[in-house]
């Protein structure tokens, strides 16, 4: 099992610098790696036996993979001697990164799509590096030993789970400070079964603008609408930043204020997302979704709907980080979450299966063939539940017999 505890750091003033001076070091070096594959190419991309037409014959030369870019790194601080200040697997870290965002556009996705070309990193843009391998005693006290940068200070808000190994350490800059993320593993943690869904242990859910979600049963959840609530509050430090001089310690000074209020609305919502998974899965084993992932034509295309004139309400809702989370808690405690085609969910009658149209203003199911009268967004979740179970229609509905709260009870003591 993996899982991951974030501190915030309290580094003094040499610690930031040193913390800096590697990022910006890092930045510089992602930045070459990355031309240097696509130099190549662009230069070796047409056949052997091929002429390119956009440029002149390149001169043949190895591509620049992992292993020859991780082994030029001794050139690297031969030339530039302040390199030798990063501690050696943090930059070979670097190069890893490059790989995995170059290899990760070259390869296609399931409809044989080209994700997005990768970008040059500009000033502050890179804002992470990490430490794949770290003593399991780095923790000592309230401080962490990190390798050449020292004993740095840290809010130990909670202890590390017994029987985890610490596996890597990522420190990352933020709006209001540093953060160390330590990876943790316990391979002794035991495998659960897979969970079949059935009409009694599955819980359906569908997600909208007018509440958070909605359950199968009944149940709804309102958005708290965190983005604009604190609309006014961002629009006066917007405001202030406007007026700066670019550059100055005052445009600094404006620019991380308005970082922080950022954070914290992005913090308010991760916080409700995590309490609103944890209720969901203490109510049932299986958690039935609209499928956010697999071909745009069949799913909630979240990355479309946020490029329409309710992009704002779509992006404060985040539906994409819910799922997520919702996801990665549900495995975690041994259970399970289905994602269904949403195609008609809120037009098909989950009474009788029959076709209702209707159209986004009618917040009301009622189906003309069977007579039933149904809220549109529990309709929409009993469909949901429905495709998740296997059965086009369930006519009986109600309160569900079993729930999974005794499991990931005993799971929680069982990791705890």
């Amino acid at each position: 099992m993996r899982t991951a505890y974030q501190y915030k750091l309290r580094p003094n003033k040499d610690q930031i610098a040193t913390i800096e001076l590697w990022l910006e070091l890092l930045r510089r070096q992602y930045n070459y790696r990355l031309a240097e594959r696509f130099s190549w190419w662009e230069e070796n991309r047409c056949p052997v036996n091929a002429c390119p037409l956009i440029m002149p014959i390149p001169q043949l030369r190895d591509n620049p993979d992992y292993y020859s870019q991780k082994k030029d790194l001794v050139n690297t601080k031969d030339k530039f001697p302040e390199y030798k200040l990063i501690y050696s697997q943090v930059l070979q870290d670097g190069i890893k990164r490059v790989k995995l965002t170059f290899d990760r556009w070259l390869k296609t996705d399931k409809n044989g799509q080209r994700l997005g070309k990768p970008r040059f990193k500009g000033k502050g843009r890179y804002r992470s590096f990490t430490y794949p391998q770290i003593k399991q005693d780095c923790l000592e006290g309230n401080k962490i030993n990190l390798p050449k940068i020292g004993l740095v200070k840290l809010i130990q808000h909670r202890r590390l789970p017994d029987g985890f190994q610490i596996k890597t350490a990522t420190i990352s800059r933020k709006g209001d400070g540093y953060y160390v993320t330590l990876s943790l593993e316990d391979k002794s943690v035991p495998y659960f079964p897979d969970v079949k869904p059935t009409t009694e242990n599955t819980l359906g859910i569908d997600m909208g603008l007018k509440d958070f979600l909605v359950t199968s049963n009944g149940e709804s959840v309102p958005i708290p609408q965190y983005y604009r609530s604190s609309q006014k509050r961002l629009r006066t430090l917007q405001k202030r930043l406007s007026r700066k001089k670019k550059g100055s310690n005052r445009w600094l000074k404006a620019v991380k204020a308005v970082g922080k209020q950022q954070k914290k609305v992005a913090d308010k919502r991760k916080d409700f997302h995590l309490k609103t998974a944890n209720e969901l899965l203490s109510k049932a084993d299986v958690i039935a979704h609209v499928d956010a992932r697999g071909v745009p034509e069949a799913n909630l295309n979240i990355k479309g709907l946020s490029k329409t004139r309710l992009s704002k309400s779509i992006n404060d809702a985040g539906w994409g980080q819910f799922l997520t989370i919702l996801t990665v808690k549900a495995e975690n405690a041994g259970q399970k979450t289905i994602g269904v085609n949403p195609r008609n969910t809120s037009q098909d009658c989950s009474n009788c299966g029959k076709k209702v149209p209707k159209e986004l203003s009618q917040r009301t199911h009622s189906c003309p063939h069977c007579g039933v009268v149904i809220d549109r967004d529990v309709n929409a979740a009993i469909n949901i539940k429905n495709r998740a179970v296997g059965h086009s229609v369930l006519k009986a509905r109600g309160v569900r017999r079993g729930t999974g709260t005794t499991k990931r009870e005993a799971h929680t003591k069982l990791t705890l």
